[in-house]
């Protein structure tokens, strides 16, 4: 089963990062919204997020999100490890009985290797920050799409 914690978190960080960045009001529903992305889901996301800091909402009739802190200090590793928490890169087959030189080695080896990438692919994204990450895709933008999703335009109308 695939994990879409990660790129959806990443995604709600620079929508929101985007809305500060604009002025405009970030909120659980708009950004479901947004992301096509079940409501439950995001507020599920919101949890760890806003438990490292990551994010910080406020409740009400004008309740929103915002940045806990500078986007030059949040790293996409910040928001991996928020989300993703213990779960590992790659799970590993549970021990296998020796029954030859490959079935005595492989589990060690497997969760050796396997624990490389992990932490390369850690390194990768903690050279990476929300402020870095919401320039590259700014720039490299040929859309033609607004900066934030028309519900916010309703939002604006209640307000």
């Amino acid at each position: 089963m695939l994990d879409y914690r990660f790129p959806t978190a990443l995604q709600m960080v620079l929508s929101v990062a985007m809305a500060e960045q604009l002025g405009e009001r970030s909120t659980s529903a708009i950004l479901a919204y947004g992301l096509e992305a079940n409501p439950s889901f995001i507020r599920k996301l919101m949890v760890p997020l806003t438990r490292d800091g990551i994010i910080v909402s406020t409740l009400g009739r004008n309740g929103s999100i915002h940045l806990g802190r500078p986007p030059e200090e949040i790293t996409l590793r910040d928001i991996y490890l928020s989300v993703i928490e213990d779960k590992k890169l790659w799970a590993s087959r549970p021990d296998v009985p020796a029954r030859c030189v490959v079935s005595a080695n492989a589990c060690w080896y497997f969760k050796s290797i396997s624990e490389e990438a992990e932490q390369a692919s850690l390194a990768v994204l903690a050279r990476h920050t929300v402020a870095s990450a919401l320039d590259a895709v700014k720039n490299a933008d040929s859309s033609g799409w607004d900066p934030l999703p028309e519900l916010i335009a309703q939002y604006q109308k209640t307000s």
